[in-house]
């Protein structure tokens, strides 16, 4: 019994870091090198991520710089750039590439908030889906006389618990995001 409890822990806590990750990589106002992480360029024919490729910096006005440590793979990081769902126009000035994170309007910042939203309810809907799951398993296990009634009640109660705990983390994650994109 424990270890089923301890196998929904561990499904629901990949659920939530995998919500803060997307989070990390979700655009805002803001600039970060977290946003380019999900972009690859091909490579060689292997497809790698910029931060492997290039040095990327934030600067004071609100932009990013690539700085590549190959100058000849400039014009596939740009390809991979405007193929992403970024949003972003990359200037190459044959040495770096700058993008420009201009301030978002007031309905880009809703609507990033609105997708955030989304995020977190999928989340919650996947580690509800896990404590269904882990209480179908445990009621089977009752069903052959493998755990009794009072443990099974004590197993729901326990996997609630944790259930409520993880879409709590769920909510602060979305709020602590909401509040990032909302800040300008």
């Amino acid at each position: 019994m424990s270890s089923l409890l301890k196998d929904a822990e561990n499904r629901m806590k990949k659920s939530v870091e995998k919500i803060v990750e997307e989070y990390g990589q979700m655009r805002t106002g803001r600039p970060s090198p977290a946003l380019l992480e999900s972009v690859k360029v091909d490579y060689y024919g292997v497809p790698t991520p910029i931060n492997q490729l290039a040095t990327i910096t934030v600067t004071e006005d609100r932009t990013l710089i690539i700085k590549p440590w190959d100058k000849t793979v400039l014009s596939q990081i740009e390809k991979a750039i405007f193929a992403s769902k970024l949003d972003l126009t990359p200037m190459n000035d044959g040495v770096n590439i700058k993008l420009s994170f201009p301030t978002p309007t007031t309905e880009q910042r809703d609507k990033w908030v609105k997708i955030a939203r989304e995020n977190a309810e999928k989340g919650k809907i996947a580690v509800r889906n896990i404590r269904r799951d882990v209480i179908k398993e445990a009621r089977d296990l009752q069903k052959a006389s493998e755990m009794t009634e009072d443990d099974l009640k004590k197993f729901e109660e326990d996997i609630q618990e944790l259930t409520n705990k993880y879409v709590l983390e769920m909510d602060k994650a979305f709020e602590k995001k909401s509040k990032e994109i909302m800040e300008f």
